[in-house]
């Protein structure tokens, strides 16, 4: 079994490749531009069974504690629409694109990969922006548009490629931080970094008891 390890940075994945140095990697970079060429120009040299994309993620949800991990279900590029009278309607909204057409469905990129299902980590609805920000009243306009748990700048790039080109994956994030709180003391980085190589690991255990070996998986 062939499996990708992705993650905007390799600091988001530091303590899984320390323990596995010779994983299949991708850094992406940061942004759904750079992440959507690197999947498809890495999906187009290699075919891979999975693809797991790992990485924290600020959450709009406050009843996930700073630290918990999370699988995504379903994401959607938030900020490719139109903003028109103090309203932000997506293009699906104004007939530019139909909601239905692959690989999107009713407007959202969604996974319904088994794999989700058998882990007991929460299954979260997300949302990717290439422009963070701590301006409440865009935060509460992205709250109200999408209804997100989660925000990252790249989790719908992997699905969109991914989707696209019928490849397996599933998107895990650890939660950093709350929307819209940009004082990183406050944020719990180490701890969000230290679960998700833990969830990964994890994952890994569970494909490897399920007829596949890890270490050669990755």
């Amino acid at each position: 079994m062939q499996i990708l390890l992705a993650a905007a940075t390799q600091f988001e994945m530091s303590p899984l490749l320390e323990k596995h140095p010779s994983a299949d990697f991708l850094v992406t970079g940061v942004g759904a531009p750079q992440a959507i060429y690197q999947f498809t120009r890495r999906l187009q040299q290699m075919d891979y069974d999975l693809v797991i994309q790992a990485g924290i993620a600020g959450s709009f949800d406050h009843t996930l504690a700073l630290g918990d991990v999370v699988l995504v279900c379903e994401d959607c590029f938030a900020d490719i629409g139109i903003f028109e009278g103090g309203q932000f309607y997506t293009v699906f909204e104004k007939g530019l694109a139909a909601a239905d057409e692959s690989p999107f469905r009713e407007g959202w990129l969604k996974n319904d990969h088994p794999l989700l299902r058998q882990q007991e980590y929460k299954k979260v609805k997300g949302i990717t922006v290439n422009t963070v920000t701590d301006d409440q009243r865009q935060i509460e306009l992205l709250r109200a548009k999408f209804k997100p748990e989660i925000e990252t700048m790249e989790g719908a790039a992997l699905h969109y490629v991914c989707v696209a080109q019928q490849v397996p994956f599933i998107q895990v994030r650890s939660i950093s931080n709350y929307i819209g709180e940009r004082d990183k003391s406050k944020w719990k980085m180490k701890e969000a970094i230290e679960n998700l190589g833990k969830a990964l690991e994890g994952i890994l255990h569970d494909i490897s008891t399920n007829g596949q070996d890890p270490a050669t998986s990755i």
